[in-house]
């Protein structure tokens, strides 16, 4: 069963998130805050699988607290979900290392869908989001080409990054072992200089890879 820190300062929200996320057997609300200080102290003492992480919350913001959580631990799975569909904040918080960017109004299919695919390794994106943050982060400085020698098949699992599949779902498109497609993963990180699996997704984009 995969373990939740949940994030949000409104009670009525956070409950009713609760009950959603839980109504799947496989997924279990551990731990909740009410702002980002209490959440980057609760991750820090119990590390979750998941924290699903609000942006404007008292003491501390959502994107601060993601920040502090990924500088203590690079492996943070945090998954943004706001009522706030601004472009600055979801490009801020993949920055950051958020794996997904989701608003309030989806429903508990999407959610659940979402929270499965952040566990996967995989990212997700508000469609309304990412119809303006993709146009965004081609624009950032960045080449088309890509200057660094990379091997066909390095490129191929480039894409699906960017695509935002999971380490399963790249093998099972290329009909590879997961722990071939991990190491693959591990390859492209050294060779790009990235921090984690969501910079290799925005330079995916950013090189038209997607």
């Amino acid at each position: 069963m995969a373990s939740i820190l949940l994030v949000e300062d409104q009670v009525l929200v956070r409950q009713g998130l609760k009950m959603m996320i839980e109504s799947d057997s496989n997924l279990d609300v551990l731990f909740e805050a009410t702002n980002g200080e209490e959440a980057v102290q609760a991750y820090k003492q119990h590390p979750v699988d998941l924290v699903l992480m609000d942006i404007r919350m008292p003491v501390m913001t959502g994107l601060e607290a993601t920040k502090k959580i990924r500088e203590w631990d690079t492996n943070a799975r945090i998954l943004i979900l706001t009522t706030f569909s601004d472009d600055e904040y979801a490009l801020e918080a993949l920055k950051l290392g958020a794996v997904g960017y989701l608003l309030k109004d989806a429903d508990s299919e999407k959610l659940i869908n979402s929270i499965h695919s952040a566990l996967r390794g995989g990212m997700s994106l508000d469609e309304q989001v990412a119809a303006s943050v993709v146009p965004k982060l081609l624009k950032m400085k960045g080449e088309s080409e890509i200057s660094i020698d990379l091997t066909e098949r390095e490129v191929s699992i480039l894409k699906l990054i960017g695509e935002g599949k999971s380490n399963q779902e790249i093998s099972e498109t290329l009909y590879l072992t997961v722990g071939t497609v991990k190491n693959y993963v591990s390859q492209l990180l050294t060779k790009l200089d990235a921090r984690d699996r969501t910079q290799l997704a925005i330079f995916a984009i950013r090189h038209h890879l997607v």
